[in-house]
């Protein structure tokens, strides 16, 4: 009998499907007890080839289920828990490799017959001065509730409604889901002994440009839990970003103006704010070349891109949320 359904959410990401689907087949768990559901966000041939193929070598169950389009990590793990058999569902994602005693402690402590949600450990292994990628996920060992590493009963899902799809990037589903299982009375219960590495995947240069569209969703969040948000997000206004962007501004207006009264003073503070973002990014991060130059370049960039994408959530959630 099922027990417990494991739901992996992916998209066209083979080989750490592969890294991730040969953790959870070494699980110190009677095979017969549990069940990978590997949910692919839109079709996807090879990840459906991967799936049936590990099926086809394992006892366990591991079953293949795709989205008829790209919707996102949301709506992913949606289908895969509305479809699941076990009573419990626990959660993890295609980059992340459980610890062998994983499912054996997540079942250890979730009474299936109860509402209640549970959060594992994530380790994030980096080196003393990682990239500033490789930190900003190192952010993840911190988190309260993230799906790299959660359980819940299944009742505890209908209870709370599930994920909201409206969250169609991988950012703040996971806090939603969390609010909502407090806001519901669902007890979250931390058990530090289910362990679930996440290796730092690798990333193309300026990634950290394209991370700031995330920003929009804490928007969402905020409108959805304001006074949960203020509690557990803490999130401040970016002053430094507003600081560039007005100090740029004064210079843009100077040198259009032809006026060395706003020019100047512009452009000192811009260039100043903007050497002491760089230098804040780089003060505990690598220090090769490359990087360096990484960060100079996006560090111009991000204050206005994290503005914009903050904006547009606002606008677009209908929320005073700057």
């Amino acid at each position: 009998m099922i027990i417990v359904s494991i739901v992996v959410p992916t998209y066209q990401r083979p080989k750490l499907l592969i890294n991730c689907l040969k953790a959870l087949l070494l699980q110190k768990f009677d095979k017969k007890e549990y069940e990978i559901i590997v949910v692919s966000d839109g079709p996807d041939e090879q990840t459906q080839r991967i799936t049936e193929k590990s099926a086809g070598y394992h006892s366990a169950s591991i079953r293949y289920l795709p989205l008829p389009f790209k919707k996102g990590p949301a709506a992913a793990r949606n289908y895969g828990w509305l479809n699941a058999k076990g009573r419990i569902i626990a959660f993890t994602d295609d980059d992340c490799l459980p610890d062998a005693h994983w499912l054996q402690e997540i079942v250890a402590n979730c009474d299936s017959l109860e509402d209640i949600a549970l959060t594992g450990k994530v380790v994030v292994p980096v080196g003393k001065r990682p990239t500033d990628y490789e930190q900003n996920t190192a952010n993840l060992q911190t988190a309260d509730f993230i799906t790299a590493n959660c359980a819940c009963t299944k009742s505890a899902l209908i209870k709370a409604g599930g994920f909201d799809e409206q969250f169609s990037m991988a950012w703040r589903e996971d806090s939603d889901l969390q609010f909502k299982f407090i806001n519901n009375n669902i007890p979250i219960k931390k058990i530090e002994s289910a362990v679930v590495v996440h290796p730092v995947r690798s990333s193309p240069w300026g990634v950290s440009v394209k991370e700031q569209k995330k920003t929009l969703y804490n928007a969402l969040l905020y409108k959805k839990h304001p006074t949960l948000y203020q509690k557990k997000i803490r999130q401040k206004t970016p002053v430094l970003y507003y600081c560039i962007i007005a100090a740029f501004l004064i210079m843009a207006v100077g040198l259009l103006s032809k006026q060395n009264s706003l020019t100047l003073p512009g452009s000192a503070g811009w260039l100043g704010l903007t050497l002491y973002f760089i230098f804040k990014r780089l003060y505990v991060t690598k220090l090769s070349p490359g990087h360096i130059a990484e960060m100079i370049v996006t560090s111009v960039v991000i204050p206005f891109v994290s503005v914009f994408w903050q904006w547009y959530g606002a606008v677009k959630y209908r929320v005073l949320f700057i």
